[in-house]
C-alpha cells in the first residue's frame, strides 16, 4: 500500500511538473491557477487509466506503432483534462503537438528523477534525525 502511495504522489509530481513546463514553455498553453489541481487530477488519472488500455489495442492491432503509445496517451489525456473543468487551456494545432511532446518528456525524465530525489530527502532526513542530541 505504502509503494503505491508512492508511486502516485511521484506521478502526481512529474505530471505537474510536465504541465508547468509545458506553459512555461509555451505561449498557447495555459495552467490557470484555480483549476490546477483539478486539471493535474484529471490529467493524470486518464494517463493512468489510457496508458494501459491504448498499449494493449496497439499492441493487438499495430504493434509497429507501439512507441508512440506514450504520446498518445498524453495527448487524449491533455484533451480529457482542457475539456473538463478550466484549469488547462490550449490553444492552436503547435501547441497541442509541442505540448504533448513536452509533457511527455518532461513527465518521462520527472518519473525517473523524482524517486531518486525523494530516496535522497529521505536519508538526509534520517542522517539529520541521527546527528540530533538526545533530549535528556
Amino acid at each position: 500500500m505504502i509503494r503505491l502511495l508512492i508511486r502516485a504522489v511521484v506521478y502526481l509530481v512529474s505530471a505537474a511538473i510536465g504541465l508547468i513546463v509545458a506553459s512555461a514553455v509555451l505561449d498557447d498553453f495555459h495552467l490557470h491557477a484555480g483549476g490546477f489541481i483539478v486539471a493535474l487530477v484529471i490529467f493524470a488519472l486518464a494517463q493512468l487509466i489510457l496508458g494501459p488500455f491504448i498499449a494493449r489495442v496497439v499492441r493487438n492491432n499495430a504493434e509497429a506503432l507501439l512507441g508512440g503509445v506514450g504520446l498518445v496517451s498524453t495527448f487524449v489525456a491533455l484533451l480529457i483534462a482542457s475539456l473538463i473543468g478550466d484549469g488547462l487551456e490550449i490553444n492552436g494545432v503547435a501547441a497541442w503537438i509541442a505540448g504533448t511532446v513536452i509533457v511527455w518528456l518532461v513527465t518521462a525524465i520527472a518519473t525517473m528523477v523524482v524517486p531518486y530525489l525523494l530516496v535522497k530527502a529521505g536519508v538526509k532526513h534520517v542522517r539529520d534525525d541521527d546527528d540530533a542530541p538526545d533530549p535528556a
